[in-house]
């Protein structure tokens, strides 16, 4: 990215000023040297948000920024309603509601070495993964519009699970206002025998431990310590929010037009927020958050349940999940006020600061957890919301490491062979159905997540908590 194209506000934080169509500015946290790697489709992408009606204060892109459909993936922008704020099916993505559980295991690195291999060789057997992975559930038609209003609660209610999960969720598990009948029979069909899966592409189920403690007081909050074991999973909506994303898409490109909101940018298809097809789409966007938050949930009891066969003294409690690909009515502060916004988030994680009443009582003095995922063989992250960060970007941080290269250019340059190899012999197990997703995949197609890390803390956005280094990994 051509720096020269922007102003400098602090050592992390880069303002595209207000030109042209632009209702506000755009604003990229990043260090100079993320920056300077940066596709300059983020600029482009972040600058074409900020026209869009009803927009307030800044179109926001994290450290993790990169190229995605209309948005920028790590992109973040919010909507008043009553000023003519819309809703945008590329600003939440296609892959609605993917995110990442952690789980606690009360294990050590210890209780593993003997049996890591069983462990891997079972998770891989027990919990299916890859293109088009299908499960041994399968929905009637009530039963999957029982899921898709009840998310997580609706799991734990059939089994998988205990109430105690639904406290460590975001909206205790269930999306309020989804509604089954906006989502299409096409897009059920795709979801029918998909629960519980983990789908492919950057998915995965991963072994981990706990290998630095950054803020002490925070971990034990957060019941972290160095040495620990823990299990974190990252997955979504699967084909159900895939499919809302595409009809969804077609019918704002549409409606864009009718309502007189000019695109610089047909990816950025868009509807008023009051409007039938802004309204259509917020009842089934919802629903896909219930679908993912359910399958998390299915993923977890699968999880618990080979564990309890392999490690019988583990004890799986869920630290926290967390989405990353929403559309959430928020209340922020703004211009001396507090208004509600419809907050879009494209990968990127809310992260809500200490004190803040939608964070878990147990976990509220610190902050609510964000957590960021680590491409496969690289570490990933706990960190904490801060207070500041609601004023830089409605209380928002990256969600993983982001993209360097392409799939393609991946392909080109792994085998993923090699790179399973390669990762053996770190001490990881990789398990995956396709060899070519593993290559995709390669660790080296990721930006540095340590210095995706470090910017956010940095700038503010999240407080970094503890380092997990994985031991298994189960890939899509």
């Amino acid at each position: 990215m051509d720096l020269n194209l922007l102003k400098r506000r602090s050592e992390y934080e880069w303002e595209i000023p207000q030109q042209g169509a632009m209702r506000v500015p755009a604003v990229i946290y990043a260090s100079e040297a993320l920056m300077r790697d940066m596709d300059h489709k983020v600029y482009e992408q972040a600058l074409n948000v900020a026209t869009l009606p009803g927009i307030v204060k800044a179109s926001y892109a994290m450290p993790d920024a990169h190229w995605g459909y209309g948005f920028p993936i790590g992109g973040v922008a919010a909507f008043d309603p009553d000023e003519g704020g819309v809703i945008s099916a590329g600003g939440v993505g296609f892959d609605i509601s993917c995110g990442v559980r952690c789980l606690h295991t009360g294990l050590r690195r210890a209780d593993i070495v003997n049996v890591q291999k069983e462990l891997a060789e079972m998770l891989y057997y027990r919990v299916p993964a890859g293109v088009g992975s299908t499960g041994s559930i399968h929905l009637s038609n009530e039963e999957m519009d029982a899921m898709l209003t009840g998310g997580a609660a609706w799991a734990v209610d059939r089994g998988w699970g205990v109430p105690e999960d639904l406290e460590r969720i975001e909206e205790h598990g269930r999306m309020p206002h989804a509604k089954p009948s906006n989502v299409s029979q096409l897009a059920k069909k795709r979801q029918r025998d998909e629960m519980g899966t983990l789908g492919s592409g950057n998915h995965y189920l991963e072994v981990q431990e706990v290998t630095k403690a950054y803020d002490e007081s925070i971990a034990g909050i957060f019941g972290l310590g160095e040495g620990d074991i823990v299990v974190m999973i990252h997955c979504g909506s699967r084909g159900l929010g895939h499919q809302i994303g595409t009809e969804f898409l077609k019918q704002m490109a549409i409606a864009a037009g009718r309502f007189g909101i000019s695109l610089p940018d047909r990816e950025l298809a868009c509807a008023p927020i009051h409007s039938e097809v802004g309204q259509d789409y917020l009842g089934a966007m919802r629903a896909a958050i219930n679908c993912a938050l359910a399958n998390r949930q299915i993923l977890t009891d699968l999880v618990r349940k080979v564990f309890r066969d392999i490690l019988p003294q583990a004890r799986l409690p869920l630290l926290y999940d967390v989405s990353h690909n929403t559309c959430k009515v928020e209340e922020h502060r703004l211009d001396g006020g507090t208004r509600k916004l419809f907050v879009h988030r494209k990968g990127a994680t809310r992260a809500f600061g200490p004190g803040h009443p939608d964070v878990p009582e147990a976990l509220r003095e610190a902050g609510q957890p964000v957590l960021i995922g680590g491409s496969m063989g690289t570490g990933s992250y706990v960190l904490a919301g801060t207070r500041q960060s609601e004023a830089l970007a409605f209380s928002s941080a990256c969600h993983g490491a982001g993209r360097a290269m392409s799939r393609h250019q991946a392909l080109r340059t792994w085998k993923g062979r090699q790179v399973v190899d390669q990762l053996a012999e770190r001490g990881i197990l990789i398990k995956s159905p396709s060899m070519r997703g593993v290559a995709e995949e390669a660790p080296e197609a990721y930006k540095d997540v340590s210095s995706v890390v470090d910017a956010a803390d940095a700038a503010g956005l999240a407080r970094k908590v503890a380092r997990l280094e994985p031991l298994i990994c189960i890939k899509g």
